[in-house]
C-alpha cells in the first residue's frame, strides 16, 4: 500500500512537472509576443521594417528623380485667362524638351521654346471661352526628365471687353489724324483702362487722352502732329479690369506715319476753299457751301473716310418731306469725303449749275465742288482735291453763320481747348 501511494505521488509530480513544463513554454511563448492584450512586439517589429523598407524606396526614388522644376502659368484649373500673355511655361535647374498646348477641340496651339531653353510661349493670341490642356517635359543636366500638366479656360466674350481702333498699322494720315479707340463695352474703371493705353510721336509731341463716353477714347497732342513723324499706340490691355466682371484682352503695338500737313480752309462767306500744304497754298477752289436754311457747321473737321462713289439719302441724316421720304436721295455722289459722324462732307456736285460754285450756297450743309456724273473726269476740282487729300487731313470751315460743330461728331476733339481737352484724361 505504501509503495502504490508514493508510486501515486511520484507519478503526480511527474504529470505536474510535465505540465508547468507545457504551461512554461506557452508562458515563455507568450512573453516573447508581450503579454498583454495589446498585442506584442512581431507585429510592431514588422511594421517598422516595413515602412522602414517604404521609406529606403521613397528616399531611393527621390534621389533619382529629376531636378528640373517646372512651373506653368496659370494655374491648374484657372478661369477667364488673358489671350495674349497668360500662357507659358518656364523651367529651373533643367531645360524645357517639348511643349504642347491644345484646345479642348483638340487643336495644337503653336509656340516656341527660347533659345536657352528655360521658357516657352505660344505664338500668337488664343481664343475666347476655350479650354486649354498644357502639358510640359524638361530634363536635368543628368538627363533626367521632369513633366508637369494643367488645364485652364479662356476668358468668355461676355466677361471681356475690346477696343477698335484707327488709324491702322501702317497707314499714312494726315496731320490731324486723332488715335481714336471705341470700346465694345461701356468702361467703368477709366483710369485703368487709360493706364494700359500709351500713344507717343517720335515728334516728342505730348500726347494727351481724353474720354469723351465710356465706351470712347481719343489721343492728340496739344498742336496738330508734326509732319513726317511716327506714332506709336499700345495697348497693354490683357488683363486689365474694365470694370465689374470684364477684362481686357488685347496685347498690341501699332505704329503709322503723319504725311505732308495739309489744312484746307473753307470760307462760307466767300465761298472758296483754300488749301495750303507745308505752309503753303497749293490752291484755291470755288465751293458751294450749305444754304441758309442749311448752313454748314464751322470747325476745324478731319476727314475720317473716302469714298470716290457713295449713296447719299436725307432720310438718314433728318432732311424728309412730308411723306417721310428723303428731301434728295443721290445715288452715286462723287469723290465724297466725310467731315462728321452726322453727315457732313466735302464732295463732288454734278447735279448743280457751273455757275453755283463760287457764287451760291446751295447744299444740305456738306461743302460741294464742281465735278462730274461717274467720278472719272481728274480735271474736275472735286476730284483732284480728293487725290490730293489723305485721311486724317483738317478741312476748317469760317464765317459760316452755323455753330461750331460739337468734338466728338466725328474726329474732331481739335475744337476743345488743351485745358478742356487734358480735363478729360482720367490719368
Amino acid at each position: 500500500m505504501e509503495w502504490r501511494v508514493r508510486t501515486d505521488s511520484k507519478r503526480r509530480r511527474r504529470s505536474l512537472v510535465a505540465i508547468s513544463a507545457v504551461l512554461g513554454g506557452v508562458l515563455v511563448l507568450a512573453g516573447c509576443g508581450g503579454g498583454d492584450d495589446k498585442g506584442g512586439d512581431t507585429p510592431k517589429a514588422s511594421g517598422e521594417a516595413s515602412a522602414k523598407s517604404q521609406a529606403d524606396v521613397d528616399a531611393a526614388a527621390a534621389k533619382d528623380a529629376s531636378k528640373a522644376k517646372i512651373a506653368i502659368t496659370p494655374k491648374d484649373g484657372a478661369t477667364n485667362v488673358g489671350l495674349n500673355d497668360a500662357a507659358n511655361v518656364a523651367v529651373s535647374e533643367g531645360t524645357l524638351t517639348q511643349v504642347e498646348l491644345k484646345s479642348s477641340e483638340g487643336t495644337a496651339v503653336p509656340g516656341k521654346i527660347a533659345a536657352d531653353g528655360k521658357s516657352w510661349k505660344p505664338d500668337g493670341a488664343l481664343k475666347r471661352s476655350t479650354k486649354y490642356a498644357l502639358s510640359a517635359t524638361a530634363k536635368d543636366e543628368a538627363g533626367r526628365e521632369a513633366h508637369e500638366n494643367a488645364s485652364f479656360t479662356t476668358v468668355s466674350p461676355q466677361n471681356s471687353f475690346v477696343g477698335s481702333f484707327i488709324p491702322d498699322e501702317g497707314q499714312t494720315v494726315g496731320v490731324g489724324m486723332p488715335v481714336s479707340i471705341t470700346f465694345d463695352k461701356q468702361i467703368k474703371d477709366k483710369k485703368a483702362v487709360q493706364a494700359g493705353i500709351t500713344v507717343t510721336s517720335s515728334s516728342g509731341q505730348e500726347v494727351v487722352g481724353h474720354w469723351f463716353s465710356t465706351q470712347r477714347l481719343d489721343f492728340r497732342p496739344e498742336k496738330y502732329w508734326q509732319a513726317g513723324s511716327t506714332v506709336t499706340l499700345k495697348l497693354a490691355l490683357d488683363g486689365v479690369q474694365g470694370g465689374p466682371g470684364i477684362q481686357g484682352v488685347q496685347s498690341k503695338t501699332v505704329t503709322f506715319k503723319i504725311g505732308r500737313s495739309q489744312v484746307s480752309t473753307v470760307d462760307a462767306k466767300s465761298k472758296k476753299m483754300t488749301v495750303t500744304r507745308d505752309g503753303a497754298v497749293l490752291k484755291t477752289i470755288p465751293i458751294s457751301a450749305g444754304s441758309p436754311e442749311n448752313p454748314t457747321y464751322n470747325g476745324q473737321m478731319v476727314i475720317s473716310e473716302k469714298f470716290k462713289e457713295t449713296r447719299m439719302n436725307g432720310a438718314t441724316v433728318g432732311f424728309t418731306d412730308d411723306d417721310g421720304k428723303g428731301e434728295y436721295d443721290i445715288k452715286d455722289v462723287p469723290h465724297a469725303m466725310r467731315l462728321s459722324q452726322s453727315g457732313t462732307f466735302v464732295h463732288g456736285n454734278y447735279w448743280g449749275p457751273d455757275s453755283v460754285f463760287g457764287s451760291a450756297n446751295t447744299s444740305h450743309g456738306c461743302v460741294g465742288l464742281n465735278d462730274t456724273k461717274g467720278a472719272n473726269d481728274p480735271n474736275q476740282p472735286a476730284a483732284w482735291f480728293y487725290d490730293n487729300s489723305l485721311i486724317g487731313d483738317v478741312v476748317t470751315v469760317v464765317n459760316s453763320p452755323d455753330k461750331t460743330i460739337k468734338p466728338d461728331n466725328g474726329l474732331n476733339g481739335w475744337n476743345m481747348s488743351w485745358a478742356d481737352w487734358k480735363a478729360g484724361s482720367a490719368v
